[in-house]
């Protein structure tokens, strides 16, 4: 079986999610917890070296403000579940000069390894590509890529039926294979990534070769 080496992983339809029950949509974040731990305890079974999550970008930051603190804190809470896993090797990427960059993920700015490391996870927190991109030497506006320690994704895996990667790493999704799932994150199940591997295998993977 062809494994792809780095997943990226697009949690979207939280808001939907809280909304379709009857919740207020700052609520629905909460309940992408869990999902994310049976994601990567599922790479993990499948022996896939590194996987990435799209938190929350600069753009989703013009939210309501009880939205910005809920995703905030559950992106914290990602970071702390994901750790509590063990063997695991944690680097959080984002614009961390920003007021909307939580305080308690600093220290993960760097790989943060905890035990013997069987995954590589990253977290892209307050994370925008013109910021990945682009950055600002003598006034002038020069390359400089800011999410260069994250490795070229193979696969890419959305959440919530949606058929846009809304800036996900545009460098690492060059060559990416592109999978949606129609139900929301929240709604996670293991047979989601399940068949997004089965349809992996069928992926004619040339690199533009």
């Amino acid at each position: 079986m062809r494994i792809p080496k780095h997943i990226g992983i697009i949690p979207d339809g939280n808001r939907r999610y809280s909304v379709k029950n009857g919740r207020a949509k700052n609520e629905g974040y909460a309940y992408g917890l869990e999902p994310g731990v049976k994601a990567v305890r599922m790479a993990k079974k499948y022996g896939v070296a590194e996987v990435t999550f799209y938190g929350f970008t600069v753009d989703n930051c013009r939210r309501p403000i009880a939205q910005v603190k809920s995703f905030q804190a559950a992106c914290v809470q990602a970071v702390e579940l994901m750790i509590a896993e063990g063997d695991v090797e944690v680097l959080v990427i984002g614009d961390s000069d920003s007021k909307f960059f939580p305080d308690a993920l600093r220290k993960y700015l760097t790989p943060y390894v905890v035990g013997e490391p069987k995954i590589r996870v990253n977290f892209l927190v307050n994370y925008g590509w013109k910021w990945d991109l682009y950055g600002i030497a003598g006034g002038h506006v020069v390359n400089d890529l800011k999410s260069k320690a994250i490795s070229r994704m193979d696969m890419i895996i959305r959440w919530g039926g949606m058929r846009r990667l809304s800036g996900f790493l545009p460098v690492q999704s060059v060559y990416s294979d592109f999978y949606v799932v129609d139900a929301l994150w929240p709604d996670y199940q293991d047979e989601h990534f399940v068949d997004a591997i089965k349809w992996y295998q069928k992926q004619d993977v040339t690199l533009g070769g």
